[in-house]
């Protein structure tokens, strides 16, 4: 059996750029802490070995907001878990949660497709890298 890949943890900071207006983090700002976590998650994954991160793309994002955050949270936790894997894809759950009261404040489901040195078509994962996705599917 493949050894799985952890779930990735990521500790991001809330910076006062992040806020808007309303004094709370703009929601297009969780989509850079959610890649943050996921490029962290990535490049554990992928090691030092074949493929590289330059061979991934994010192909789909669906993110609910569940809860806002303030400069007053100070970081979140961006949890990444492999939900599913495709012939030459992976769907992740990623979650950010508030560091100052563990509440979630959003959670989000993205799909990073293998590609071609050009990004311009998929191609599938490599065996050894299928495997160990698999043996690291969340229930």
């Amino acid at each position: 059996m493949s050894t799985p890949i952890e779930p990735g943890r990521k500790t991001v900071a809330i910076r006062w750029r992040d806020l808007d207006g309303f004094n709370h983090v703009n929601n297009a700002v969780f989509l850079s802490y959610l890649e943050e976590g996921r490029d962290a998650w990535l490049a554990n994954a992928l090691g030092d070995g074949e493929p590289t991160m330059t061979e991934f793309v994010v192909r789909h994002i669906a993110i609910d907001f569940v809860s806002q955050l303030t400069q007053e949270d100070g970081a979140v936790e961006v949890l990444v878990e492999v939900e599913k894997v495709g012939g030459s894809s992976i769907t992740l759950r990623e979650t950010i949660t508030a560091l100052s009261d563990g509440r979630v404040a959003a959670r989000a489901t993205g799909v990073l497709v293998h590609t071609n040195a050009e990004h311009t078509a998929s191609r599938p994962l490599p065996d050894d890298l299928r495997a160990r996705l698999e043996a690291s599917v969340i229930g």
